[in-house]
C-alpha cells in the first residue's frame, strides 16, 4: 500500500512570493533613449537587485495596447509596481541617484532604503 502524500496545506516547501522588485520598462523601439534606458536600468538591477527583481520591457510600438492601459505621458518609463508605493520615472533613467531614490534604494551600499 502507497504512503498518501501531503494534503496542500501541509507541504513543507516554502512558497515562492515572486520577486521583490516588479519594474515595466516601456520604450520606443531601439532609439537612443529607449536603448540608453534599458541598458541603464539592467545595470542598476544587476548591482542593486540581483536575483531579486523582475524586469519587464515593453516596447510600445509592437505591444501598443500595453501601453494605452498605463495612460504613459512620454517613454522611456520606468514604473516600479512593487514594492511600497507605484512610482513612474520618465526619461533614460541616466540619472542613477534619482533612480535609485525612486526605487528606495541607498547609493552607498545597495542596501533597501526606507520608503
Amino acid at each position: 500500500m502507497e504512503p498518501e502524500p501531503f494534503p496542500d496545506f501541509l507541504d513543507p516547501t516554502p512558497a515562492d512570493n515572486g520577486p521583490e522588485y516588479v519594474l515595466h520598462l516601456y520604450i520606443t523601439g531601439a532609439t537612443v533613449n529607449s536603448t540608453r534606458a534599458v541598458r541603464n536600468i539592467k545595470d542598476i538591477c544587476e548591482q542593486y537587485l540581483k536575483g531579486r527583481y523582475e524586469l519587464l520591457i515593453v516596447d510600445i510600438f509592437q505591444q501598443p495596447e500595453l501601453a494605452q492601459q498605463e495612460d504613459l505621458i512620454g517613454v522611456p518609463t520606468l514604473i516600479k509596481l512593487k514594492p511600497g508605493l507605484v512610482r513612474r520615472l520618465v526619461g533614460d533613467l541616466s540619472d542613477r541617484e534619482r533612480v535609485l531614490k525612486a526605487l528606495g534604494l541607498n547609493a552607498a551600499d545597495g542596501a533597501p532604503g526606507h520608503e
